[in-house]
């Protein structure tokens, strides 16, 4: 346990050693280099994890500090980590995930012009987000969480000589600030209620964090939490993440940034457990999320964008389990998550690299005979997303179900959104294969089925600005927040985007993004080992993570899990056929599900766009115009006052000693007749 803070070490030294040397490194050593550092950190998780895994239950854990941080007064932080069964398990699903995206991104940048700085980034991501889950206390983690936030930005928006991608980066980074003033602001309640932010003391100290006060600071990490785990309503950052590379979006979605929220609000369960209300909210905000992102999904056409909008979906179930008080749920479903989300947007990646970088599904169709490797491992990854046993996603999508349903009062209603939502999820994830890799013709061959086909216009953006005399996409203002990334990934290992040809034949991709493939695969088949339902030596997850965790409440009797169990897989079979039924059998005119409302994700991105294109511009100038008017002006006046002061004094001090004397007895005679005047003489 002692090695605990090589875990987040070696990233950061690969990081450095990148910035020091990468550009002078030919291709593929850079990413050998990041590749290592991030494989050399799982293998050092695995090492810490077992020896943790060896002590008694109330022994697991571990506090390290490295250094005495900020003692002022009675404020006193250190600078260190904390071991324990849930920092641990974040550990190995973030290192072992990453180490797998660094090998895929080193065949799917091959030829980008700043392939070093890339893993240069990729590096200092996951050292961020080791840091974020291994931190001693509030303010290490705020440095990690703060660290993850700006490696986004750089990764997002990584091709920034594209307007899209640029504007995409920029507003991952502005929504987010808004909810780091949550996280500040609960952090200072903490402080003084407790007057410690470190975790071990939040967690013997809890009780008496009660009331408005524990609500209030549930409801602000909350609001954190909806920042970088992309919930309503600070959701729409996510959607745009693809705007980067294919590896950026796997390693956002899946292992990294996302689940931060997730895992901050089960590490303060100690005082969720006493904060009422601001649990419903919880639940409520997940399901609404769930449900609203699943519906959007159904009518996307870009394959990023799909999956894009499965995630914020999949991250509403978290946050259903955790507003639940069912904290393994929500930590079952983000590992379980990982290992399939993952999977689906790697495989997505080889899809877009097979296709000549084109990400628009409408141009697919009947890939599987091309990519068979490829289709086999997303094949998996959808059978997992869509909640068919025995695969991974099933057995955490469905705890998190039966969690919802044992909610007194509003149960049964959360469970059914959560149920709609499974049902949806299948369907939109059955489109997207068929689209993909079914159909029977390669649309490709055939530009004349597209003739009508509508334009995709990114998300908050004004159509007249899409269609500027650029052509580059809306303008990269935040008052038109522009969203979505066009249709193509359009990799820079290319001096132009051709797009596709009649003639194109797409082909598999290379061993090192293949092997990912498959070790993710066979991660999204038998995940679902980690916490079984049928009996309690099982539940191998709950057992880890039961030290940690405080308040957790109880699943249903074994009988109505067997029942909600049965159900979900028939919703999902049901979301399956009727897809089918739409996308290959053409039995349903899929116009007639694809609402332009769905497309553009209800409007909620063009509602803020048109917020801030509009009343806000007008709200922030006038605020700039009283600065400049008002309090500039007042600073202004007294320094102009102050100058013409100065220059009606200034004959006064002239330098001239006669003219110093004369005023001096002008004065002396002025005082003596003002001194006899008021003696009455």
């Amino acid at each position: 346990m002692e090695l605990v803070w090589l875990i987040p070490a070696l990233p950061v030294a690969g990081f450095l050693l990148l910035l020091a040397v990468g550009r002078k490194l030919d291709e593929p050593f850079a990413g050998v280099i990041g590749t290592l550092a991030v494989a050399g950190s799982f293998l050092v998780s695995c090492v810490v994890a077992l020896d943790l895994m060896s002590q008694p239950e109330e022994k697991r854990q571990f506090v390290q500090t490295l250094w005495v941080w900020m003692p002022v007064g009675s404020f006193h932080v250190d600078f260190g980590f904390l071991l324990d069964p849930l920092s641990i398990t974040m550990c190995l699903f973030i290192t072992g995930i990453g180490a797998l995206i660094h090998l895929y991104s080193i065949g799917y940048m091959k030829g980008d012009p700043a392939f070093g700085k890339f893993f240069m980034y990729l590096n200092l991501f996951v050292a961020s987000m080791l840091l974020l889950v291994l931190g001693q206390n509030l303010l290490v983690t705020f440095l990690g969480w703060e660290g993850v936030g700006a490696c986004s930005y750089w990764l997002i928006s990584f091709w920034f000589d594209d307007k899209a991608n640029a504007t995409a980066g920029k507003k991952a980074f502005v929504t987010n600030r808004i909810g780091d003033c949550g996280f500040m602001l609960g952090t200072f309640l903490v402080w003084v209620t407790i007057g410690s932010i470190d975790y071990v003391e939040i967690g013997r100290s809890a009780g008496a964090v009660v009331g408005a006060t524990a609500t209030a600071v549930a409801l602000l990490f909350f609001l954190a939490a909806t920042g970088k785990s992309a919930q309503l309503p600070l959701f729409v950052w996510l959607p745009d993440a693809m705007a980067g590379p294919t590896p950026v979006s796997a390693l956002i979605h899946a292992a990294t940034m996302v689940t931060s929220g997730v895992f901050l609000l089960s590490r303060l369960s100690p005082i969720m457990e006493h904060a009422g209300w601001a649990n419903d909210v919880i639940a409520w905000v997940g399901a609404a999320t769930a449900l609203l992102a699943a519906g959007a999904a159904v009518a996307q056409n870009d394959i990023k964008k799909v999956l894009a909008y499965s995630t914020v979906s999949q991250l509403g179930f978290m946050f259903i389990a955790i507003g639940s008080y069912n904290y393994t749920g929500a930590i079952f479903h983000m590992i379980t998550h990982a290992f399939f989300k993952a999977l689906l947007f790697l495989g997505a990646g080889s899809v877009i690299l097979a296709m000549a970088h084109e990400q628009d599904m409408r141009r697919y169709g009947n890939l599987r005979k091309y990519i068979p490797v490829t289709f086999v491992t997303v094949g998996i990854g959808w059978l997992a997303i869509s909640g068919i046993p025995p695969f991974a996603g099933f057995w955490s999508k469905d705890e998190i179900l039966a969690g919802a349903w044992a909610v007194d009062g509003y149960g049964p209603a959360l469970w059914a959104v959560g149920f709609v939502t499974a049902i949806l999820t299948a369907f939109y994830m059955t489109r997207l294969m068929i689209m993909t890799f079914f159909g029977g013709v390669e649309n490709w061959r055939n530009p004349e089925l597209l003739a009508d086909a509508e334009p995709e216009v990114p998300l908050g953006a004004d159509a007249d600005a899409v269609e500027g005399a650029d052509g580059t996409g809306a303008e990269a203002t935040l008052a038109h927040a522009a969203t979505a990334t066009d249709t193509h990934d359009d990799h820079h290992a290319h001096d132009e985007h051709h797009g596709l040809t009649p003639d194109h034949t797409p082909v598999e991709s290379p061993t090192t993004m293949l092997v990912p493939l498959i070790v993710l695969a066979g991660l999204a088949l038998i995940g679902g080992l980690l916490n079984l339902p049928f009996s309690h030596r099982l539940h191998f997850l709950k057992e880890w993570i039961h030290p940690v965790i405080v308040g957790e409440h109880e699943l249903p009797e074994a009988a109505v899990l067997w029942v909600l169990a049965i159900v979900a897989i028939t919703g999902a079979v049901v979301g399956i056929f009727f897809a089918y039924r739409v996308y290959q059998q053409r039995k349903v005119d899929p116009a007639k599900l694809e609402k332009p409302v769905l497309a553009h994700a209800w409007y909620i991105d063009d509602t803020y766009a048109a917020v801030v294109g509009g009343p806000g511009e007008a709200a922030f100038q006038g605020a700039a115009d009283f600065d400049a008017g008002i309090v500039d002006g007042a600073v202004l006046g007294v320094a102009h006052g102050t100058d013409a002061a100065a220059k009606v004094l200034k004959p006064v001090q002239s330098g001239i000693v006669r003219t110093y004397a004369a005023g001096v007895a002008i004065g002396t005679v002025a005082l003596a007749v003002f001194v006899i005047m008021r003696m009455g003489f």
